[in-house]
Order: C-alpha cells, then sequence, then structure tokens
C-alpha cells in the first residue's frame, strides 16, 4: 500500500515528469508536487512508467476530476485523438455496447466517426463481432435536422473509409435492437440480418440517460463505464459502484491491459460472459 501524501523514491520523478507535461499549460513546479500526491496523478504516472498494468480508480471522486489526470498524464493512443466511455450492458438477449456514455458531450460528425471505430475495436477485443447502429429519432433520412444530418453523414463516412465495420445509420434505437422490424421497412440496412449490439449514441445525454433507464427498469446489468483511447488502461468506476462492478471492471482491465502488451491471450482468455455468474 502507498501513500501518496508520504514522500518516497518515486514522488520527485514523477513530480518532475508532470511538470514537463504541463509546464507550458499554466503548472508551476511547485503545483506539480501537490498535484502528484492525488492518488489519481500518482496512479496514472505509475501506470506511465510501467510500474502497474492498469489503474481503476473514481469510487469516491466525480468522474471528471478522476479522468483528467489519465488524460494529462497518459494521453490517447498513438495516431489517436479522441477518448470515449462505453458501457457494456448484459442482457437477458445477451451483451449490449453504449458509447459514448461518458465523455463526449455533443460530438461532431468526425468524432462520432472516431468514436464507432473506438467502439467496434473495443468490442472485437471482448471476441465479439460488433454490430453498430448509429442511433437518432430519424430512420434513413427521414428527417432533416442537425442530430439526424451529423449521424448520417457519419455512416456516408464509415461506409467510404471502413467498408468491413458493419454499421449502419441514422437510425432509432427500435429498429436497431428489433430485427424484423428493421428487416420489413428498411430491408437495404447492413443490419437486415442480425439485430445490432453495439449502439452509437448521438450525444452525452442521450447515451447516459439511455444506460441508466435499461439498468433500472431492464433490469440490465452494467459494467462500466469502459474507457477507450487512451495509451494505456486506466478505467473510471462511477461513484459507489458496488464489490460486484468493480471486481467487473477489474476484469476489464486486465483485458485491456494484455491486448495493449500485445501478449498471445486469445487461448488463456476465456469470454467475460461465459464467467458471468462466477463474477
Amino acid at each position: 500500500i502507498i501513500d501518496t501524501l508520504e514522500e518516497n523514491m518515486h514522488t520527485e520523478k514523477y513530480s518532475d515528469f508532470l511538470y514537463k507535461k504541463r509546464q507550458r499549460k499554466g503548472i508551476s513546479l511547485f503545483q506539480a508536487r501537490k498535484m502528484i500526491r492525488d492518488r489519481n496523478y500518482y496512479g496514472a504516472c505509475m501506470v506511465e512508467f510501467g510500474e502497474a498494468d492498469a489503474l481503476i480508480s473514481g469510487l469516491t471522486k466525480e468522474y471528471a476530476a478522476t479522468v483528467r489526470p489519465a488524460l494529462q498524464i497518459i494521453g490517447t493512443e498513438p495516431g489517436g485523438s479522441r477518448v470515449a466511455g462505453m458501457y457494456m450492458m448484459l442482457t437477458k438477449k445477451g451483451p449490449i455496447f453504449f458509447g459514448d456514455t461518458t465523455i463526449n458531450k455533443n460530438p461532431t460528425v468526425q468524432e462520432l466517426v472516431d468514436i464507432t471505430l473506438l467502439l467496434d475495436r473495443a468490442v472485437r477485443k471482448l471476441n465479439i463481432i460488433p454490430r453498430i447502429a448509429v442511433l437518432s429519432y430519424s430512420n434513413f433520412g427521414s428527417n432533416e435536422d442537425e442530430i439526424p444530418d451529423k449521424t448520417r453523414e457519419a455512416v456516408r463516412i464509415l461506409h467510404a473509409e471502413h467498408p468491413k465495420i458493419t454499421v449502419d445509420g441514422e437510425m432509432q434505437a427500435n429498429f436497431a435492437i428489433n430485427n424484423s422490424l428493421l428487416k420489413d421497412n428498411f430491408p437495404f440496412s447492413t443490419l437486415a440480418s442480425a439485430p445490432a449490439n453495439t449502439l452509437v449514441f448521438p450525444n452525452l445525454e442521450s447515451g447516459n440517460i439511455a444506460y441508466k433507464l435499461l439498468q433500472e427498469l431492464g433490469e440490465a446489468e452494467a459494467v462500466g463505464p469502459i474507457l477507450l483511447g487512451l495509451n494505456k488502461p486506466v478505467h473510471i468506476l462511477q461513484m459507489g459502484s458496488s464489490v460486484r462492478e468493480i471486481v467487473n471492471m477489474v476484469t476489464i482491465a486486465v483485458i485491456d491491459a494484455q491486448s495493449k502488451q500485445a501478449q498471445p491471450v486469445q487461448k488463456r482468455r476465456k469470454s467475460l460472459f461465459s464467467r458471468r455468474e462466477k463474477i
């Protein structure tokens, strides 16, 4: 157990590193030495320096204050500029993935594209083939407005630049989940053969509301939020998470760490869902 308030052999190294990273963003050396005593800054440095494989935090702090140190110290994946939050909803019909539920308030067209790509990659890491619906209150051009227009344009870009991804939209949530409804009304859709298992929401408000409604009214178990797009494994709990939710997040962090270290984990890793009752 490390008491971050006490000096140790890493305190000076971490504070100097933080200062060099943030010195042109208003952080003085004195402030860096004070900030590094916060366990979230200290923990992020441990992961960045390879002295920890993953960081899980947030049980007693608000989400924004917990994720900020990870963004400042670890940053995004090489070539990436976007992070997003994903929830894995364990329902009676199987797992459904929601994003973005925690980070991007009102994403642009390109940000929606980036979020979709992050979700696609994350779901594949769990040995599940993603079938992605980009949601709106409109179906395939039935309404012209800011939200339908941007989701429709995001899908157009995804179809043009990432043709191997199974994605379609814009569409209403019931059409994404109800395959018979979609097939009867929009048989041309790339999702007509089977329902979506990954839902991309047009903004943070809709995504956050949707997962909480499903959790409370649909009795679905929520695993997350799973933070996507960071260069190293950091995952932020919701305040007041239960023991089960913490253990679930540890499972996700282990899979994430193994994946980022490029270890041959496929044979060792069993599906999270097949072990659900043991978690």
